[in-house]
């Protein structure tokens, strides 16, 4: 008997073994769910594998047998429907809680989405409280009701389609110069220079010097750049084509909706051209390529803006996009502003500089598309502008890209190659000594150049329709205001 129960032991526990074996193999062979952004998911690529999925809660659902979530992750506006047995409800899964799903990638029967995605398991990550959280999940929150939450709005349609579009755009700009032969320059942000006639500066300085026999810590008074056109017209000495894309600083004491303290500049520098010509074809096609991208890349997201935020604007931006931009002087300009039966808050006369009531009216009277404004006042313009050495009324080769919406987008010039023209004006000014470098550059091996800057959150502004400056850039900085 103990022979007989010493092997059925033996057998039972050679069974229990291999059992134990086989599970282990099972377990190790069985496949790792495929990992997917939503923006994949939702393309039906994957139908019948079994994925895993990260998210927020967009809605919540639950039904007698069934629960129903929308996911979003940021990658795309469309959501991810997932179903799952109400077994599987939670009463931390809300509105706005960050979820980990995963399931089957299967065909929607509903005609709303083409694909859903059936959960054998839903972990919630992050709780949230659908009472004290900002956004309710029934309301559509208006821009300046989720600017309120400068920390937060990113989490709401409208802001994440933004975000996708300016990341897009941004895309657009590197590539339409990329193809273009410029090389890209990164000009520093901290800097000596002023750019004289750009605008208010912020001085830079730490809060206690090591030696207190140190006036400034750079030596000389150092600002946060205002533009970073004169650092590309020292590569321009070097490279036929450069840009920068970066942010610059304005101290403006102003909360309107046109200004920030800090935002981002698109700028380039052409060599070897005498005309400005040569620079409202690179403003045109620059703004022709990066919109057009945008539209071909963020269609779901523009149409949400051109819907519901701004109905009505995708009309201004296809007559944008259909029709060459024309031309005027500001001699012109200013004859149209004055034959105008409009009144206008600031004076028309010659030698004026326009202001944005005048440059939305130009737009709309060349038939609200962008329109380019040449040859200003000399004495309007800073000391690199050009002189076109004309007269009676004396003039600079600049130029300003005016806009539906917006005014003015871009600012340029030709730059003053003549050292003899430019050394006098720097003596004028009393900037001979301050600018000693910028003759140098006019001394070995100088070309007539130009080029030009252009105001990226107004970009947005003109292809979306958004009136407040601050709704196209994720955190905005102006006076009187650093939140984060």
């Amino acid at each position: 008997m103990l022979q007989a129960a010493a092997k059925t032991f033996s057998v039972a526990t050679t069974t229990s073994v291999s059992r134990g074996i086989s599970l282990s193999i099972q377990n190790y062979c069985k496949k790792t769910p495929a990992k997917l952004r939503v923006s994949e998911a939702v393309t039906g690529a994957e139908i019948g594998a079994n994925v895993k999925v990260q998210g927020w809660v967009r809605s919540v659902r639950p039904q007698k047998s069934n629960l129903f979530l929308h996911v979003n992750d940021g990658s795309s506006l469309q959501s991810l429907q997932v179903v799952a047995s109400s077994e599987l409800n939670d009463p931390l899964l809300t509105f706005g809680s960050a979820v980990e799903v995963t399931g089957t990638l299967k065909k929607s029967p509903q005609q709303k989405q083409s694909v859903e995605l059936e959960a054998d398991q839903i972990h919630v990550v992050g709780e949230c409280n659908p009472v004290d959280f900002p956004f309710k999940i029934k309301e559509r929150h208006g821009l300046e009701y989720i600017r309120q939450y400068p920390h937060l709005r990113c989490r709401t349609n409208a802001f994440s389609s933004l975000l996708r579009i300016r990341s897009e755009a941004t895309t657009a700009v590197h590539s339409y110069f990329k193809e273009n032969g410029f090389v890209q320059i990164h000009t520093p942000v901290i800097t000596s220079n002023d750019c004289e006639g750009a605008g208010e500066l912020f001085q830079v300085e730490p809060p206690g010097l090591e030696n207190e026999e140190d006036e400034h810590f750079f030596s000389v008074p150092a600002f946060l750049t205002v533009s970073g056109q004169l650092h590309l017209e020292v590569m321009s000495g070097a490279f036929s084509r450069v840009y920068t894309f970066g942010p610059t600083f304005r101290a403006e004491n102003s909360q309107s909706r046109r200004h920030l303290s800090e935002f981002y500049m698109v700028e380039a520098e052409v060599s070897f051209t005498q005309s400005l010509e040569d620079l409202t074809k690179v403003m045109e096609d620059m703004f022709r390529s990066a919109t057009e991208h945008v539209l071909a890349h963020c269609a779901e997201d523009v149409d949400l803006f051109h819907k519901h935020v701004t109905p009505g604007h995708r009309e201004t931006v296809d007559a944008m996009l259909k029709n060459r931009f024309p031309a005027i002087t500001y001699s012109e300009a200013i004859d149209i502003l004055n034959r105008s039966s409009q009144n206008f808050a600031f004076p028309t006369d010659w030698g004026c500089d326009l202001q944005t009531e005048h440059e939305k009216y130009l737009v709309k009277h060349c038939g609200n598309i962008p329109v380019f404004v040449t040859d200003y006042p000399y004495d309007l313009k800073p000391f690199y502008a050009r002189d076109n050495q004309d007269h009676p009324k004396h003039t600079a080769a600049a130029v300003d890209l005016l806009v539906p919406g917006v005014g003015e987008l871009c600012g340029g010039s030709l730059r003053e190659e003549r050292l003899d023209l430019l050394r006098a004006r720097l003596e004028e000014a009393g900037l001979e000594d301050a600018y000693s470098w910028y003759l140098d550059l006019r001394s070995f091996g100088s070309v007539p150049h130009g080029g030009f800057g252009l105001g990226f959150e107004r970009y947005l502004q003109c292809i979306l329709g958004v009136d407040n400056i601050k709704d196209v850039i994720p955190f905005p900085r102006f006076s009187h205001s650093c939140v984060l």
